[in-house]
């Protein structure tokens, strides 16, 4: 979905959202930003995005699946700060993951909040920085820690290509708690929480063809640190393909990733994903810029 493909509807920017693997990993689901212009200014106005995905790893003996419903709302400004403009975003995503004939949970994670500043540079390049924050929660889903998030993100989207690498950096302000939640230590700490810091990739090359889009996927996930001795640290690599249609205004995609590498999640991933686009409140953008400080 880039933003020439979609300009009533350029929200598409703005998802930077939340949610996790099974039992450690990324606070931030690896890949939920895939198909999205990460780097590129949104047209001023408030939007309504739905990331859905599920799937499983045959882990032994029995397989794990995963479930993610990610709805945000984004709020594009009129205002520019530094030539870069401003843009916010809630998203409060639900999560269920099980492991066939032995357990099922289920209900809300992390909670994630976002304030971003996007600069289109002039001939499709675009580039963008977003601080945000995940707050800890009490449920069984959920990261029993309130983390930090950083995204770094470059878009090139002219000519109707989306060419976007997403980078994604998550530090705990607890590595270690006293509850376990998704994220057990291993044992003996296993009524612990263990909160590693992390790094995300996601990366699109889509092409649109018409109302069409199409094109190759991927991302990458890597922990940054060991909580405690005897923590194994995850990455995973995973690759796929995306196809999206614009209904105007409603944008619809479709992906689907498999890992072609994994450590220490027990089995590859794969993974069917959708996510549309609607538009709530659109406005023309002011001629007159903010200026620094105001």
């Amino acid at each position: 979905m880039t933003c020439n493909f979609m300009k009533s509807a350029a929200a598409c920017a703005l998802l930077v959202t939340t949610a996790s693997g099974a039992l450690a990993g990324s606070v931030t689901q690896p890949g939920e930003t895939v198909g999205v212009q990460a780097g590129a200014p949104s047209s001023p106005g408030v939007y309504f995005i739905n990331t859905l995905d599920w799937g499983c790893r045959n882990t032994a003996p029995d397989g794990t699946c995963l479930g993610v419903d990610i709805p945000v709302i984004a709020w594009a400004t009129p205002w520019k700060i530094l030539g870069g403009r401003v843009q916010f975003l809630v998203a409060t995503p639900l999560v269920e993951v099980g492991v066939h004939h032995s357990n099922y949970l289920r209900g809300v994670y992390n909670p994630f909040y976002a304030g971003e500043l996007a600069w289109d540079l002039g001939n499709g390049f675009n580039v963008s920085y977003v601080l945000g924050s995940y707050a800890g929660v009490h449920t069984e889903v959920g990261w029993s820690s309130t983390s930090l998030n950083q995204r770094f993100a470059f878009t090139y989207n002219r000519y109707g290509w989306n060419l976007t690498a997403n980078v994604i950096w998550g530090i705990e302000r607890n590595s270690v708690t006293d509850r376990p939640q998704i994220s057990p230590c291993p044992a003996p700490l296993a009524l612990q929480g263990c909160n590693p810091n992390f790094v995300n990739v996601d990366l699109t090359a889509t092409k649109t063809f018409g109302k069409w889009e199409i094109g190759p996927v991927a991302y990458y996930s890597t922990d940054l640190n060991s909580p405690v001795e005897g923590y194994q640290r995850q990455r995973q690599l995973a690759v796929g393909g995306l196809v999206g249609y614009n209904f105007g205004p409603v944008i619809l995609q479709a992906y689907f990733t498999s890992e072609v590498y994994e450590r220490n999640y027990g089995a590859a991933d794969n993974r069917l994903w959708t996510r549309v686009v609607i538009p709530l409140v659109t406005e023309p953008a002011p001629t007159t810029r903010m200026a620094r400080g105001r």
